[in-house]
């Protein structure tokens, strides 16, 4: 079931990653749902995913803190 959930706010992301605002709303509810080792899964692709998004970058910063 987590698996599920960690591949469902993969897709989210993506298709929000048109707006900086609601992609950082919806990585903060991600990040209250998500296991300890998928948020660290979701942080290296995160990093690849937004490589060619600098927008997205700010967003970036949630999962520092």
């Amino acid at each position: 079931m987590a698996r599920a959930i960690y591949d469902y706010t993969k897709t989210i992301l993506k298709k929000v990653s048109f707006d900086t605002d609601l992609f950082t709303k919806e990585l903060k509810k991600a990040i209250k749902r998500l296991l300890p080792f998928e948020i660290e899964e979701l942080r290296i692709w995160l990093l690849e995913f937004t490589a060619n998004k600098p927008e997205l970058y700010v967003s970036l910063a949630i999962l520092k803190s």
